[in-house]
């Protein structure tokens, strides 16, 4: 059974994608109702998908 020390990097990797996924979402929803509030979820969807990118490389660079 692998420590959790090395299972939290792959958590935290298909979290952010989820969260990354969810945002796009929400921030195409927001401009088809014409709503500028968009620029805030497609911020935070590149936020999240930088995430995910990191903790995906950290994760295949210990292992």
């Amino acid at each position: 059974m692998p420590a959790p020390a090395s299972r939290a990097p792959r958590g935290l990797a298909l979290y952010a994608t989820v969260i990354c996924l969810l945002a796009a979402v929400a921030a195409v929803v927001s401009f088809v109702h014409g709503s500028w509030l968009g620029i805030v979820w497609v911020l935070l969807a590149g936020l999240t998908s930088n995430m995910a990118w990191y903790y995906h490389r950290r994760r295949r660079a210990t292992a």
